[in-house]
């Protein structure tokens, strides 16, 4: 792994904007992206096509070692994900593969079989990485570490409306149930619990404008490109 190449992380729960953020950003520097909830939900996914139980952590290890995920950009700038071969970015995007993800993400040995492979994404000019644990456990020496946060009330107010746009059926109390209850999760486990770095910059989101974050992401890795 080139240590030698640049990374910035983003990290923060559910809805708070940094996958968005995270692709505009590396867009704009011309970084490669890592969207590493993506490998979790990817290894979901790849478990419920193979009926595995969700307890039963020895199959899911097993899975996230044999999962192959792919990302392509798409036409009109989208990212596409490949799980297996078969495009599961659709899949990736429903609220039972977060849920699913989540569960995963609690074990252990399936972080592990991960950590590697979210590493080798580490190559020149750079590497902005958005996630749960990427400034704390993947890239603990990235040079720039970013940790997002938005009210629940906001972030499920932007996944009801992600969702309606795309004509899934959902409800704001439910959205926020489950938001509240994922937080809760990925805030207690044991291995790689979500909190900001120590040395991350952290930005409340609530109300601000996708460009106003941005500027104020771009600004912390090249001073003045924000402006």
């Amino acid at each position: 792994m080139p240590d030698t190449a640049p990374v910035l992380t983003i990290d923060g729960p559910s809805g708070s904007g940094k996958g968005t953020i995270s692709r505009l950003v590396a867009r704009q520097l011309g970084w490669h992206y890592l969207d590493s909830g993506a490998l979790y939900r990817a290894v979901g996914v790849a478990a419920g096509w193979a009926g595995i139980d969700l307890d039963d952590a020895g199959a899911l290890v097993r899975c996230a070692f044999d999962t192959r995920v792919d990302f392509h950009e798409a036409a009109g700038d989208e990212l596409r994900v490949l799980v297996n071969g078969h495009d599961a970015t659709d899949d990736l995007r429903t609220e039972t593969a977060g849920a699913a993800a989540s569960a995963i993400a609690a074990i252990p040995e399936v972080r592990t079989a991960l950590k590697d492979r979210q590493r080798a994404f580490r190559q020149p000019p750079g590497l902005v990485a958005d996630g749960r644990d990427m400034g704390t456990v993947i890239f603990p020496d990235a040079p720039y570490k970013v940790f997002l946060t938005a009210s629940a009330d906001e972030r499920a107010e932007r996944r009801y409306k992600q969702l309606k746009d795309k004509g899934v059926s959902v409800t704001m109390a439910g959205l926020l149930r489950e938001i509240l209850a994922r937080d809760a999760r990925d805030a207690s486990r044991t291995v790689a619990p979500l909190r900001p770095a120590d040395d991350a910059v952290r930005i409340d989101t609530t109300g601000l404008g996708i460009d106003a974050v941005v500027g104020r992401v771009l600004a912390l890795v090249a001073p003045g490109a924000g402006r």
